[in-house]
């Protein structure tokens, strides 16, 4: 914990349950990486005794109030409204007075701020109050998401709101080094690292579907050329197509395979009439389509993990990327996929027409990938996470800070 700054003490048996509570704008049965291991870590939590508090935004047509979430969690409805261009995504709104009342009468003992949207806003403000432990997760480049969407204006501004957001908490975690050792020199001094899981027993290379495949069109050796994940402009999908064109050149058989939905999924369509567009997926079915495929490509260059990345290895997929988050952490070069350096779109291309075109480097591969994440089982990094906590709660300043 030396880059948090703070103390490391065992004063509290690591044996007494905590009660946590859980603040986020994003939660299961939603599709994106953020609710996905956001409910793998309240799962977590509760199976391992301790309590959780869960605030979120109330999804489709569920109401308000409390909900009884499942032995050990109990969840409050806040109101949120539509983010623009992906409506089944909610913007919480502040619920500071509602999270005052609620917390001065059951205090948890620390509050994690997930998402920092103005629900998170007035969470962090309500346990700034109340002198609670808090600890904020940083998960999403927002201000790299700029350029993409036509407001680069903005990204200093965004830089800037984040900034403050993490340094009123006591801790903010993020999910790879290099992303630590980056928030550090942005002035974000009080981080540390707490890695995401993947379930090894849902993503397996023994899913493998020959039926789904021949739905895809393709024979028992050709190539299935997969992407999972959101089909939007910040996830560099121009270079997907290149990469894709450069493999099709060669290998006319080939098939492009996308598993998501998004705001760029009417264009793409247009431009790949050929490519097999399979919605958004989740589950045993998720977990089918990943291991039908014979090579992932992943070319974002916004993400703060990928959690994509572990899913695609743990299937038994070779990775193509740049040498970024996930990838960065779980791909060596030339034994679990092919890493390119950031921006360089030729070394993308050529790494997948290399693994397209070597199917004995490919199984070499997906032995290795798959012996690689198996060791990122979720109980893990529940209890690296509450280890963190409970370092928080020792030590943190709780000096109210506004």
């Amino acid at each position: 914990m030396d880059r948090a700054g703070l103390v490391c003490q065992e004063i509290v048996s690591p044996l007494t349950p905590l009660r946590v509570a859980v603040v986020t704008e994003t939660y299961p049965p939603e599709i994106n990486g953020v609710a996905m291991s956001t409910g793998r870590i309240v799962e977590g939590l509760a199976a391992a005794g301790h309590r959780v508090d869960l605030v979120r935004p109330r999804q489709g047509h569920e109401g308000g109030g409390i909900l009884g979430g499942g032995d050990g969690v109990e969840e409050m409805l806040a109101r949120g409204i539509p983010i623009p261009k992906y409506a089944n995504l909610q913007l919480g709104l502040p619920a500071q007075k509602v999270l005052l009342r609620r917390w001065s009468l059951q205090r948890p003992d620390v509050v994690q701020v997930v998402t920092e949207g103005p629900l998170g806003w007035s969470a962090l403000t309500a346990a700034r109050k109340l002198k609670l432990p808090v600890i904020s997760e940083f998960h999403t480049n927002f201000h790299r998401y700029t350029g993409h969407y036509g407001v680069g204006w903005l990204t200093k501004p965004i830089a800037a709101y984040l900034r403050k957001f993490h340094n009123r908490a006591d801790l903010t975690l993020v999910p790879t080094r290099a992303l630590c050792r980056e928030l550090a020199a942005q002035g974000i001094p009080r981080v540390d690292v707490v890695s995401r899981g993947v379930d090894t027993a849902l993503f397996d290379p023994a899913r493998r579907s020959e039926t789904l495949r021949r739905q895809w069109g393709l024979a028992p050796d050709d190539l299935a050329v997969m992407y999972v994940g959101r089909i939007s402009p910040e996830k560099n999908l121009a270079l997907l197509e290149k990469a894709f064109a450069a493999i099709h050149a060669r290998q006319p058989r080939a098939r492009l395979v996308l598993v998501g939905s998004g705001p760029a999924e009417a264009g793409l369509r247009a431009r790949q009439p050929r490519a097999i567009f399979a919605g958004p997926q989740s589950g045993a079915l998720l977990a089918e389509h990943y291991a039908s495929g014979d090579l992932f490509l992943f070319p974002s260059l916004t993400e703060t993990y990928g959690n994509v990345v572990a899913e695609a290895l743990a299937s038994g997929l070779p990775v193509v990327a740049y040498r970024d988050a996930a990838a960065h952490e779980l791909v060596e070069h030339a034994v679990h996929g092919w890493l390119a350096e950031p921006g360089d779109e030729s070394a993308f291309v050529a790494g997948a027409v290399t693994l397209a075109e070597s199917p004995e480097l490919r199984a070499d591969q997906r032995l290795a990938g798959r012996g690689r994440v198996e060791g990122l089982a979720w109980r893990s990094i529940v209890e690296r996470l509450v280890a963190l906590q409970r370092q928080v709660i020792l030590s943190a300043p709780i000096s109210a800070r506004r």
